[in-house]
């Protein structure tokens, strides 16, 4: 009830928008409940808090009429003079207390509107002195607009040249040997400032293990076999609107959290990486019924928003968490629709309008500017309200034609707990990519030495045409990876037969058995100089294998520099170096990193990889004259260039050395060994090639091949010159700005960096004259990595030595 010396003027209010939106002189808000017999706002005024956070007699209440408070099924009232920011507000919510009819009701928790825009909480990750902390919604209509800038752009990538980098915002820069200041690391911010790093691997996408809000401290709020873990993977998703406000600097808080995510997004655009999220809205965070975490759904209408088992009206549970998420429900299915929106950039087709035009105030939701979506356990999508599997589910087919998600890249995860595997079948209306689970596996098979494999393999690195040709889509609908979040690391798949998950209390019974892993020999870490010698080959394997494959291509973070999670195939719990990025390691680790890094360049550098269409029988030679030799586990193949710049590829998953016949080249053409993986750094990956190869090859065991064809004096990249001369009308400024700080433009084809070591220093190119002493240079196809120094006169050497150096 509202104290009598805090009456607030009131009024109806209106329907629609649902959540909190700013109109006349006050706020209006509106919630959903079908089922609700009683809701009651509850406010917190900045001027009242004699905390951080309310108690709940703290809370101002304010009881909504149905007679004139509620149109339909939603709730809703207007407060006059209001504070334009710094409330907080919640729902006590009332309802049928009957469980049998698929009800939840409890008046005395206070609940969270399922539309707010910013969740305040607990601001510093994993604080255990308020492992209990509430959330409570907020709402910011004083500040100002955040500037995308005159000139932003986003990148706009092509499905077919996107390289996916999987990642998670803490884990990337939470550790000390990220070098970062202790206030930014695990941070939006934390992430923009090791954006060099992506650049250097190649990787030109980025997809976001989940950043909606969640509660890392769900295990401990009450004594259980977890109760040491912290969730840092974020698959338990209070709100679907509201950025993870833990990930903001300086434990900033949730407004704070929101523009420094749109920092990131603007950063990482302008450096031509798109952001892909990983959104779950298979199930929340609220648990089952035997251990129930209700902070909004379930307390508000729980017969709406989860799938019930119409015989006892009990949750169903596809997810594997103990509830599943009615997304085909009309409500459920807008509040989804309206949540990919408000992460969406406005498409300029549909509005060619300012966002901020005031003729348009509900655009203003638009926020964060994201390239796309990738849907967790995205089969449970294609349930209907009864948990029975649909053959053309509205909300698949409603995201796929919406307007305002039509620029987005939309991926899924297509199968679920509940056995609904829709690899390659998955509904699509010519818009779904998929996580190929069947590219992952066969891959993994193939490379340990499977037998049986070889046509599978094929398949595969052939872009799943098999699966994807006969539905009429795209080789860039099969979303091709190796090792994922969930599951081993590169390193444990080479290390470990067997998971090791005694860590996450759960008596070791967490987490996948089948693996199709291969220790190479022994069982976790080892000194012996040969099985580690193979395991980094085997890596290398499956890196050129993922990379060269039609589809789209997508790694994990850290496989880069061989992160190992010591066998623990499921370290959701871990805030610590289980998960994350170790940048000492990556240091350390500089071979491999190269490999990596430029077996990814060279693909973007190569059409031929990266076809809009499944290649065709003149476009591919298959080396293989009998492909039903079961124990035969050799694969070659030439990809043809309509140039000549064929590509040979050969696969040796023998414990023996095959010495292969190789085919001639084009005419006027010569082979060039690109890649051995048998071979040592620098050799295992030479760019220009390796001339005088002949008409046979020894591949090694376990060890792979990549030729090029081209002219014995060819340089890659014919204008290479002329942007070499192009710095003639160039000017550039130059500046310390910290290390792993920077700022960059590309002109033509160049990327101008100072790199002594990591990156500690871009240069900007801006017009006018300037000439530079050439310290070193590195290139890959057309681009140019240069590293610099002003020359303090006129340097007449300058462009001989870069000319001699490209030649």
């Amino acid at each position: 009830m509202v104290e009598p010396s805090l009456q607030f003027k009131v009024s109806p209010g209106q329907a629609y928008p649902l959540g909190v939106s700013e109109i006349e002189n006050g706020i209006n808000f509106a919630i959903f409940s079908q089922h609700a017999t009683s809701v009651t706002l509850c406010l917190s005024l900045p001027e009242r808090r004699a905390h951080d956070f309310p108690d709940d007699d703290e809370m101002v209440e304010v009881i909504l009429d149905p007679r004139v408070n509620r149109t339909g099924d939603i709730w809703h009232i207007h407060v006059e003079d209001l504070p334009r920011s710094n409330v907080l507000y919640g729902y006590h919510i009332d309802g049928p207390p009957a469980w049998h009819q698929g009800h939840r009701f409890d008046r005395s928790l206070l609940l969270i509107d399922p539309y707010a825009k910013f969740l305040e909480g607990r601001r510093i990750f994993g604080d255990v002195s308020n492992k209990m902390s509430k959330f409570f919604g907020t709402y910011d209509f004083s500040g100002l607009q955040f500037d995308w800038g005159n000139n932003y752009k986003i990148p706009n990538i092509p499905e077919k040249d996107l390289v996916i980098y999987e990642m998670n915002v803490r884990a990337f820069t939470a550790d000390e040997s990220s070098g970062l200041d202790p206030n930014i690391r695990g941070s939006y911010l934390g992430l923009i400032d090791k954006i060099p790093h992506l650049l250097e691997l190649g990787i030109n996408a980025i997809e976001l293990l989940p950043v909606f809000e969640y509660d890392e401290m769900e295990l401990q709020r009450r004594p259980n076999p977890r109760d040491h873990m912290l969730n840092t993977w974020g698959y338990s998703t209070i709100n679907f609107f509201a950025p993870m406000s833990r990930y903001a600097s300086s434990a900033g808080g949730p407004l704070k959290a929101s523009r420094e995510f749109k920092e990131m997004v603007k950063a990482l655009h302008g450096s031509g990486i798109e952001v892909i999220l990983d959104v779950v809205y298979n199930h929340t965070n609220e648990a089952d019924d035997a251990n129930p975490y209700t902070t909004s759904f379930r307390g508000i209408d729980n017969k709406v928003y989860y799938m019930m088992d119409p015989n006892n009206q009990q949750l169903l549970n596809f997810s594997g968490c103990g509830n599943t998420l009615n997304c085909n429900h009309p409500v459920v299915m807008e509040l989804i629709l309206d949540s990919l929106r408000h992460c969406q950039q406005l498409p300029e087709k549909i509005f060619p309008m300012s966002p901020d035009d005031p003729a348009i105030p509900t655009l203003r939701v638009l926020e964060y500017h994201v390239d796309g979506f990738r849907f967790d356990l995205a089969s449970v999508l294609c349930r209907g309200t009864d948990g029975s599997p649909l053959s053309a589910p509205p909300l698949v087919r409603a995201i796929a034609k919406d307007d305002i998600l039509s620029r987005c890249k939309i991926i899924a995860e297509p199968w679920d707990c509940g056995g609904l595997y829709l690899v390659g079948k998955f509904p699509n209306w010519d818009r779904w990519a998929e996580w190929n689970g069947k590219y992952r596996d066969d891959i993994r098979r193939y490379i340990k030495g499977d037998a049986g494999m070889k046509g599978s393999f094929a398949s595969r690195v052939s872009g799943s045409a098999d699966m994807y040709k006969v539905n009429k889509r795209k080789p860039s609908h099969s979303v091709n990876f190796v090792i994922a979040h969930d599951g081993f690391t590169l390193y444990d798949l080479v290390s470990y037969n067997q998971k090791k998950n005694d860590a996450n209390g759960e008596g070791g019974n967490d987490g996948s058995n089948d693996n199709l892993s291969w220790n190479c020999g022994h069982e976790g870490e080892t000194t012996d100089p040969q099985i580690k010698a193979l395991r980094s080959r085997q890596m290398k394997n499956f890196h050129l294998a993922l990379i060269v494959s039609q589809g789209t291509p997508m790694m994990f973070m850290g496989d880069e520099y061989g992160h190992t999670r010591y066998g623990n195939n499921n370290s959701y719990g871990h805030d610590d170096a289980l998960n994350n990025f170790q940048w000492k390691q990556l240091e350390s680790e500089n071979d491999h990193f190269r490999f990596f890094s430029e077996v990814i360049k060279f693909r973007l550098a190569h059409h031929i990889f990266r076809q809009e269409n499944f290649v065709g029988e003149n476009e591919v030679t298959w080396h293989e004259k009998n492909w039903d030799n079961y124990e035969s586990k050799f694969l070659a193949f030439t990809l043809h260039d309509s140039n000549g710049g064929d590509i040979y590829l050969a696969f040796n998953a023998h414990d023996y050395f095959v010495k292969v016949a190789i085919p001639s080249p084009p005419p006027k053409r010569q082979w060039f060994r690109v890649v051995d993986t048998n071979l040592m750094s620098p050799d295992d990956f030479v760019h220009d090639g390796v001339p005088g190869i002949g008409d046979s090859y020894n591949v090694a065991p376990y060890s792979s091949i990549l030729l090029k064809a081209k002219n014995s004096v060819e340089c890659e990249g014919t204008d290479a010159v002329e942007n070499l001369l192009y710095l003639h009308r160039m000017k550039a400024y130059t500046g310390h700005v910290g290390i792993n700080s920077w700022c960059s433009r590309v002109s033509g084809n160049f990327v101008f960096v100072w790199t002594s070591g990591l990156f500690q220093l871009k240069i900007c190119i801006w017009d006018s004259l300037v000439l530079y002493s050439c310290l070193r240079l590195y290139r890959i196809g057309t681009c140019c990595w240069i590293a610099v120094q002003e020359a303090t006169e006129v340097d007449t050497l300058l462009y001989s030595s870069l000319i001699s150096i490209l030649f």
